[in-house]
Parts: C-alpha cells; sequence; structure tokens
C-alpha cells in the first residue's frame, strides 16, 4: 500500500488563508479519492508561507473493480430509449437479461467498472482539486487559464512503496509534477529531490524550512518567553498573533528591540494595538513598572549581525507609527482634560448609525433614556446611568480611535477619567460593547450593566423596529451576538427583568423617532415619559392621547398600537440564542421547550433555573418514569376529552374511588398539591420537583390495577378526573407534553 506525498509551491501565501487552505487540500484530495474507490489509513496537511503539503499514508494501490446491476426500461420499449440505455451502461443489447416482475418484464445490465491504478486516480484527483480550489481571493498570471492565491511555481506529487518513489505523471498548465521541492528562499541552497515524507520534512528543516505551523509557532513562543525571562521582562500573550507571525515566517528568528522612551508613557493598549496591527510585533512588559516597555518581533532569516540590522530598521518604523500615536492622544488628552466631552459628542449627531435609524447620536440618545429607566431595575443610580450612555460612545469623535477602531471604549475610560467624571461612568464607557464573544466577561458594575443592557436592546429593537433581521448564516449588524450578551449579563448578574416589556418601550421609542421631528414635539416629549416610566403600551399612554384637543396626529395610532409580532418574535430570536447558550451547558431542547411554554419565559433567570431544576429531575429514574405516567394519562385524558366532547378538569371524587390504588392517587395528589404550589410560588423548582417525585409509585400504582374506561359511567368520568388532577398539578411546573421518550 503506497504512501502519497503532495507538495503545491507558490509566491506568498497570505498568512490568514493558510490554515484554511490545508484543510481543504486534504478535504478535497482524500474525498476525491474516496469517491473513486481507494481508500488510506491517514492523512495530514501542512502549511509554510509558500507551500501547501498533503501526506496520505496506506492508500490503495488501485481501485476495485466494481460491478453494478442497472434496471433498464421495460421490454417492448422504444428502440431510442433501450439504446439510450445501453449507451450510458457501456453494454450491448446481447448482454442484456430480461426479469418479470410484478409491474412487467424489464432489461437489466450488470455493469462492470475495471480497476484503475492509484497514480492515474490521484493525477485526476489533484488536477480537480487544483483547478477548482477554493481560494477566496486568486490571480490568473501568464498566458494560462490557472487560478492561484499567489503563481504557482511548482507540484511535487510522488507515491511511495517498499521499490521506491515514483513521479505522478501530471500537468497543469505547462507545470509538471516531479520530485523536487525548494528550501528557504535566502537560507538554503538548489531544489533537491526528495523520497518520501520523512525525507521530505528532515531535508525542509536541513533547509531552513519548519513544516510545522504549530512547530513554527511553539519555536517562537519558546523563544520569546526565554528572551523576555532572561531580560527580567514578560511577554504579553496573544494566541491569534502567534498563528498569524507563525504564518509569515518558514524558519522563525526572534529578535527583542526598545521602545523608545517618549512613548512609554502611552496607554499600554495603545501600544499593544500599534505594534500588532502595523508591525506584527508582541508586546513585552516590565512586571515592575506594569508598563510596555520592549517588543518581539520575528524574522524570516538570520544575519551575520545576529539581527541587529533587522531591529534597527524594525525600531526605526515603529518610532514613526508611536510618533503618530502619541499627537493623537496629546491631542485628545487636551479636549478630555477640558472636563467637556461635548465637541466630541456633539459630532456623533453626523454620524450615520443607520438609514432607517438615525445618527448615532440618536442612538446616544435612546440609550440614554433607557440606561435611565433600566438603572433602578439593576441597582444603579439613574443620573450616573444616563450620564454615562451620554459619554459612552464620546471616544468616537476622537483621533485615537479614528486611527485605531479596535481601541473604542477603552480610549472612552481613558478620557472619562481624564475629565474628570464619576469612576462609574469611565467604567461603563469601556464595558458597554461587553461581551463581544462567548469568552469575553461581562459588567458587573451596576452603572455599567444598565448602559450595555440599554446598548443591545436598543440594536435589537431598533433593527427588528426596521426589519432587518438576521437571515439564515447572515448577521451584518451582529444581533445574534447582541442577543447572546443580553442573555449572558442578565444569567451572570441574576437580573429579574421582563424582557416583553422592556422591548415594547424600546420599540415604541423607535416607532416616535422615526416619525417628522417637527410634528407635535410636544405630545412626543409626553408619551416618551410614560413609556419611561411605565415601559408599556397600557392606560397612562392611552391617556396621554386622550388629552389632545381635537383629530390626534395620523403618526400617533401607528406608533402606539402593540405589535405582538415585533416584540414576541424579538423575545423568540433571543429564546433561540437561549437555547443554545443552554445546550452548551447540558441542557437538552426538550427540557428548554417544557419550560419556554410556561408564563414568565421572557425573565430569563427564572427561565433557567426552571430548565436546570427539570433536567437534573430528568435525569433520575423518577423524572423518567413520572413523564411516562403523566403522558399515559395525559393521552387517554385527550382521547376521552375529544370523544366525549366535554373537558374533564373538575377533580375526581374519592368516594366514588372502587380500588385502594385510586385511593391511594388521591391522596398521594392531594399531598403533592399542598407541596408543589407554595414551591412554584416560592420559585424553589427543587422542592417542586421532589413533590412531584413522590407521585411516580402511586400513579403506576393506579395504571397496574385500575381500568380507566370501566363500565360504570360515573367511575369512568371519576377516574377521568381524577388524570384531570395529574394533568393539572404536574403542569404547574413545566409542559411535560413536551419532553421526548
Amino acid at each position: 500500500m503506497p504512501d502519497l506525498l503532495i507538495e503545491l509551491f507558490s509566491e506568498e501565501i497570505p498568512a490568514r488563508m493558510q490554515a484554511k487552505a490545508a484543510a481543504d487540500l486534504r478535504k478535497l484530495v482524500t474525498d476525491g479519492l474516496v469517491d473513486a474507490g481507494l481508500t488510506y489509513a491517514g492523512a495530514a496537511a501542512f502549511s509554510t508561507p509558500r507551500r501547501l503539503t498533503l501526506t496520505i499514508d496506506g492508500l490503495l494501490a488501485e481501485s476495485p473493480t466494481l460491478r453494478e446491476e442497472r434496471r433498464g426500461p421495460k421490454v417492448g420499449a422504444p428502440d431510442k430509449a433501450i439504446e439510450g440505455f445501453l449507451r450510458g451502461a457501456g453494454v450491448s443489447r446481447d448482454d442484456l437479461e430480461e426479469r418479470e416482475e410484478k409491474k412487467g418484464s424489464f432489461y437489466y445490465a450488470t455493469v462492470t467498472t475495471a480497476g484503475r491504478p492509484a497514480a492515474e486516480i490521484v493525477a485526476d484527483v489533484l488536477e480537480k482539486a487544483i483547478r477548482t480550489f477554493p481560494w477566496p481571493k486568486s490571480m490568473r498570471w501568464g498566458a494560462g487559464t490557472l487560478r492561484w492565491v499567489r503563481p504557482l511555481h511548482r507540484i511535487l506529487c510522488i507515491l511511495v512503496d517498499e521499490a521506491g518513489a515514483n513521479v505522478v505523471p501530471l500537468d497543469v498548465d505547462g507545470i509538471k509534477a516531479d520530485n523536487l521541492t525548494e528550501g528557504h528562499r535566502f537560507l538554503s541552497g538548489d531544489v533537491f529531490a526528495v523520497t518520501s515524507f520523512d525525507d521530505y520534512e528532515t531535508r525542509l528543516k536541513r533547509q531552513k524550512v519548519i513544516l510545522n505551523p504549530e512547530e513554527r509557532a511553539e519555536a517562537i513562543w519558546n523563544d520569546a518567553t526565554n528572551q523576555c525571562f532572561a531580560a527580567g521582562f514578560e511577554a504579553v500573550e496573544d494566541k491569534g498573533l502567534l498563528a498569524e507571525v507563525a504564518g509569515l515566517v518558514e524558519w522563525p528568528v526572534v529578535l527583542m528591540g526598545e521602545i523608545g522612551e517618549d512613548f512609554l508613557d502611552l496607554p499600554p493598549e495603545v501600544l499593544q494595538s500599534s505594534m500588532k496591527e502595523h508591525q506584527k510585533f508582541f508586546s513585552v512588559r516590565n512586571p515592575k513598572t506594569g508598563r510596555i516597555e520592549r517588543f518581539i518581533t520575528v524574522a524570516n532569516t538570520e544575519t551575520a549581525d545576529q539581527g541587529a540590522t533587522i531591529l534597527a530598521g524594525n525600531q526605526k518604523v515603529l518610532a514613526a507609527r508611536l510618533a503618530d500615536a502619541k499627537f493623537f492622544w496629546e491631542n485628545d488628552l487636551r479636549v478630555a482634560k477640558s472636563g467637556d466631552l461635548s465637541p466630541w459628542t456633539d459630532k456623533l449627531a453626523a454620524v450615520t448609525f443607520h438609514n432607517k435609524m438615525g445618527s448615532v447620536g440618536d442612538q446616544v440618545s435612546r440609550m440614554a433614556a433607557m440606561a435611565e429607566k433600566l438603572a433602578p431595575m439593576v441597582g444603579a443610580d439613574p443620573a450616573l446611568a444616563r450620564q454615562a450612555a451620554e459619554v459612552a460612545k464620546a471616544d468616537l469623535s476622537s483621533e485615537m480611535v479614528y486611527e485605531f477602531p479596535d481601541l473604542q471604549g477603552l480610549m472612552g475610560r481613558y478620557y472619562a477619567e481624564a475629565a474628570g467624571l464619576p469612576n462609574a461612568v469611565a467604567v461603563a464607557a469601556e464595558e458597554h460593547y461587553s461581551p463581544l464573544g462567548p469568552s469575553d466577561a461581562v459588567p458587573t458594575e451596576a452603572v455599567s450593566i444598565a448602559v450595555a443592557l440599554a446598548e443591545k436592546l436598543d440594536k435589537l429593537t431598533g433593527f427588528w423596529a426596521i426589519g432587518e433581521k438576521p437571515t439564515g448564516s447572515k448577521d451584518p449588524f451582529a444581533l445574534r451576538r447582541a442577543a447572546l450578551g443580553v442573555i449572558r449579563i442578565v444569567l451572570e448578574n441574576g437580573l429579574r427583568l421582563h424582557l416583553d416589556r422592556l422591548f415594547d418601550a424600546q420599540l415604541l421609542r423607535h416607532e416616535i423617532g422615526m416619525q417628522p421631528t417637527q410634528e407635535a414635539a410636544a405630545l412626543r416629549d409626553a408619551l416618551l415619559r410614560e413609556v419611561a416610566q411605565h415601559g408599556v403600551f397600557g392606560s397612562a399612554v392611552r391617556a396621554v392621547i386622550d388629552q389632545i384637543e381635537g383629530d390626534a396626529p395620523d403618526w400617533i395610532s401607528a406608533v402606539t398600537e402593540h405589535k405582538p409580532d415585533l416584540s414576541d418574535d424579538l423575545l423568540s430570536f433571543v429564546h433561540d440564542r437561549l437555547k443554545v447558550h443552554l445546550r452548551d451547558g447540558g441542557i437538552s431542547h426538550d427540557v428548554i421547550e417544557a419550560c419556554l411554554a410556561m408564563p414568565g419565559s421572557d425573565d430569563l433567570v427564572l427561565l433557567v433555573k426552571r430548565a436546570e431544576s427539570l433536567a437534573s429531575f430528568m435525569a433520575t429514574d423518577d423524572g423518567t418514569n413520572l413523564v411516562q405516567g403523566f403522558k399515559r394519562a395525559n393521552n387517554i385524558l385527550s382521547q376521552a376529552e375529544e370523544k366525549d366532547g366535554v373537558e374533564y378538569s373538575y377533580g375526581g371524587d374519592p368516594k366514588f374511588a372502587e380500588d385502594p390504588a385510586e385511593t391511594a392517587l388521591f391522596t398521594a395528589l392531594d399531598t403533592a398539591r399542598a407541596k408543589i404550589k407554595p414551591s412554584m410560588d416560592s420559585e424553589n423548582f427543587a422542592a417542586a420537583m421532589e413533590a412531584m417525585a413522590e407521585l411516580r409509585a402511586p400513579i403506576d400504582a393506579f395504571f397496574e390495577a385500575v381500568q380507566v374506561n370501566a363500565e360504570n359511567e360515573v367511575v369512568r368520568r371519576n377516574r377521568l378526573n381524577l388524570l384531570s388532577s395529574i394533568r393539572e398539578i404536574c403542569s404547574q411546573v413545566a409542559d411535560l407534553t413536551r419532553l421526548e421518550g
């Protein structure tokens, strides 16, 4: 069984594309080989800036011969139909066999597909993979038709068995496959031939190329941390940057340089952002001062002066970059230290947030109103929450954030502190974007929570109001991330909020904001005050409308009419994100559905608490067996209600019980009802589940001993009403009909 080695050698492949390209090469080739009948034992793909490599072990030497029976047209069918079948099957009329079936006689042909040598199949599969490779961007060069991410120079393709290595015959636009490759662009000699993957990897390393990107990354980090430790510093870890730099070099040479003294007082995040984005440098921190004082750069070559010339050039370019950052920082500080951020906040009115939702200034106004309303619900001071929302996005107008957009929020905190604003306001300016991802921390300070929630709820309700919802995999405004952010903030801070009321209130704000600003300004303000106070479309809002003398403006009815298709649909969207969040925590989808069907599902803390208790209950034998008993009772009851045309919901009378098991169930239900109701009222779901578990044995005993549909009609109806008690009591905990199994 031969082994296969493939290398596609080109000009430099962008680092961000390398990992996916290696995976794509492996999938395209292995899928093609298997489809052609060649199985294999194992495969691995690698990448460097100039090559994609695939090695496949234990490949079949040839594809097996296949025999397939095909049914053709009916006997007596038109000649054209039979001839078409013969051409497709590759047989003659004499090779056909007639078989009698229920629907008549049909022609059958046995099609034999001869096996093919592995080299022939590999050539076809690899050429197709190269010509259809899914690069995000590709280019065509020379006179050929081939497109590749950068000009493709070589194709190495050999099959290795006991007899040695054989080149697979292949020609793609004049690039012929061979057994040759090249080492490092600057540090190696001429091309060389290889005989196997082990020989290939070993000789590449001698020619200053580390094939495995993980090995390059490990070498970079080990050298960087060792140099930092020796100098009394520590490298700032950045896994994303490490992976990118490993894709920029084939032979990493780690060098440490110094940052000019003039720039050491810049915020450390500014230094990190500038060095990472523009120079691909790692930051080096002085543990004694906490400042970023040095940097790590990774060269792709060795030099006689041990990298001194490279470092000198890098430091010169870095100094120019940091001089710009220092200029921005000092200009911004002059504005902030004046104590008045209005020069920045005023500019937000000229920045479009969305053409249907106005400017960023409009967004900030809505956020401030909502943050003030949310503040008492999350334990924050309303005035501080409003102030924090009003300045949270001020840094978007600063020179620093214009140059380094990834520093938004963080610079807002620095500038709020420089302006002498309360610490809670400064922290909220930084944290109101959080969480940005599943691993990002959520705000925990009350004012930060209010502003972060207001920002995300305003975005969600705004895009729902204009009909810009996520569709399929498309989510250009990151609304799924915003919904997950709301979920995490609420759950991790234990906030008892009714989201449907908040959605209603903010949807109304958006609807009012879309109306002509010159029309009924006083009425608009009155409506917004009522919304801020009550948060729902209630009698208070109607009372304002009733005070209007004469006819109300046309837009009034449009904005004050409750639209459940919007608010309920948005709540459903949040629930969908919650399902994913809980499933990641081990709670099954049917348990979540059973709890979502209960009242109060807009209170996420209550919902999750119920779901966790039900999931724990369903993990026990009592839980699974009780649900079976409940479903049996519910099915019998539902069928009887449909047949009789009545609802059995009054509960049975113990005096009509004829069997001890029946009497025992009456007693058990009374006991459970007395425990479950107060437990549910106090949200002690564990106690409610425990009380419900005690029903398992008497329900099982009842069904074993008693026939529900008794001949005596009085007894039958009493037993059906008894079953309705089971349904009524158990349904207080969750909608058990939605549980599977």
